[in-house]
């Protein structure tokens, strides 16, 4: 075995590739949120689905999610692998415990929000993800008038997947922009309608929170950036960022569409 294979075999090995997966998967949270922002605009899901058709044919973002789909995976077994050989380091539990005078109650807890988190991302890669590279989604016709980019007309056009293909053109003599995409924003809609489906967002973003709360900072910490000159910062953002503001917003996402839309 090389002396590559070795480090990373180790547990701090183990727990690097925890943090780099973990740190990579927080930075693709801010620039999901920033796509996803555009479900709040008002016009008629044109600006979403003109991200998600750019978010899955734009080369370099089509390479960098088959990293993202790898990051999943190797954290979710890393996490298992050593949570089994914790488990098996203190098979006998001490008969008094005071877990919370040492440590958080997220960091206690890291395993059931990882999992409710992991069992989220297997329900709404299915719902959205999987839909729209697989299902029959409908598409939807947009003409924006190019001196009022409020006035924008909305047709659905049934799923034909011989015919229908995402197209954007200037129509000179309306004076429209007119784009014929996938409605991946009909479906989100839909998907937000359905209590059980809200319920399961805003529970796993609540979930999502506590575990950035512990493994935003531990990331940087496994990494060697806990020093007082970076600390500060480092808890900061995660605390307010990525436990706080981040969670909240994606959780507003479905309580808007179910109670407004």
């Amino acid at each position: 075995m090389s002396n590559f294979s070795k480090a990373f075999s180790s547990t701090l090995g183990k727990k690097l590739i925890m943090g780099l997966t973990g740190l990579f998967l927080s930075l693709f949270l801010v620039v999901h949120l920033i796509g996803n922002l555009q479900l709040f605009k008002d016009d008629g899901g044109k600006a979403f689905n003109e991200y998600s058709f750019f978010m899955t044919h734009f080369a370099p973002i089509k390479i960098v999610s088959y990293l993202l789909y790898a990051s999943i995976i190797l954290h979710a077994v890393y996490a298992l692998i050593l949570t089994t050989a914790n488990k098996k380091a203190r098979p006998i539990e001490y008969a008094v415990t005071k877990g919370e005078a040492n440590s958080t109650w997220s960091s206690r807890n890291m395993g059931i929000l990882g999992t409710i988190l992991l069992i989220f991302i297997v329900v709404h890669m299915s719902n959205f993800w999987a839909q729209y590279h697989w299902g029959k989604l409908p598409y939807a016709r947009y003409e924006m008038n190019l001196s009022d980019a409020t006035d924008v007309k909305v047709t659905e056009l049934p799923f034909d997947g011989k015919h229908l293909v995402h197209s954007e053109y200037v129509d000179t003599q309306k004076g429209t922009e007119v784009v014929v995409a996938k409605d991946l924003y009909k479906i989100v809609s839909e998907s937000f309608k359905q209590w059980w489906y809200v319920v399961l967002y805003v529970i796993s973003m609540i979930a999502m929170g506590f575990h950035l709360y512990h493994g935003f900072q531990s990331g940087f910490q496994t990494l060697g950036f806990d020093h007082s000159k970076y600390k500060p910062l480092i808890d900061f953002l995660g605390l307010w960022a990525f436990s706080i503001i981040i969670p909240a917003i994606f959780a507003a996402m479905p309580l808007y569409f179910f109670f407004f839309k």
